[in-house]
């Protein structure tokens, strides 16, 4: 079995956000792949029901990841998100151990697509100044496939 390139993964997650925006919720999604390309897990944005503001997609797959496995496997591992994790996914995504950060629509570009949408007062925190930040290194590849990325957030924000 051949490994899942970046662009594969990408629109994996890609997939899982469009699930998320058919649920009511924000179109942000991820997937977490093994060094071999084998998907561990996903997650979708679990704004709603409750309307909780820290149910990020990158922060429910940490949160999962970490109540699975431990986070000596993550070393490995590459989360593909559809956007760049904020400060508090990238901080999640750094405490679980995931090895490798691959996302689509990075910080700056949301923050110009949401405005100041109360329902996503976006940080423009690159991830990679918040994993700078810690002890371990954490590889970022992105924004990539960045209008692909964008064009799922059409209508949303308005």
């Amino acid at each position: 079995m051949p490994k899942l390139d970046d662009v594969s993964g990408l629109r994996l997650a890609f997939g899982v956000a469009a699930k998320a925006r058919t649920h009511g919720n924000h179109p942000f999604g991820c997937v977490l792949v093994d060094g071999d390309g084998t998907v561990l897990l996903e997650a979708e944005n679990g704004y709603m029901p409750d309307r909780d503001m820290t149910a990020h997609a990158e922060r429910l797959l940490a949160t999962a990841a970490s109540k699975k496995f431990r986070p000596a496997e993550f070393a490995q591992c590459t989360m593909y998100t559809s956007a760049e994790p904020c400060a508090m996914c990238a901080g999640a995504a750094y405490w679980a151990g995931f090895g490798r950060v691959v996302y689509g629509l990075s910080e700056a570009r949301l923050k110009t697509i949401t405005g100041s949408h109360e329902e996503n007062p976006t940080l423009d925190l690159p991830c990679r100044a918040v994993f700078a930040a810690g002890q371990r290194p954490v590889e970022v590849v992105g924004p990539l496939l960045e209008d692909e990325a964008a064009a799922q957030h059409k209508g949303v924000w308005d």
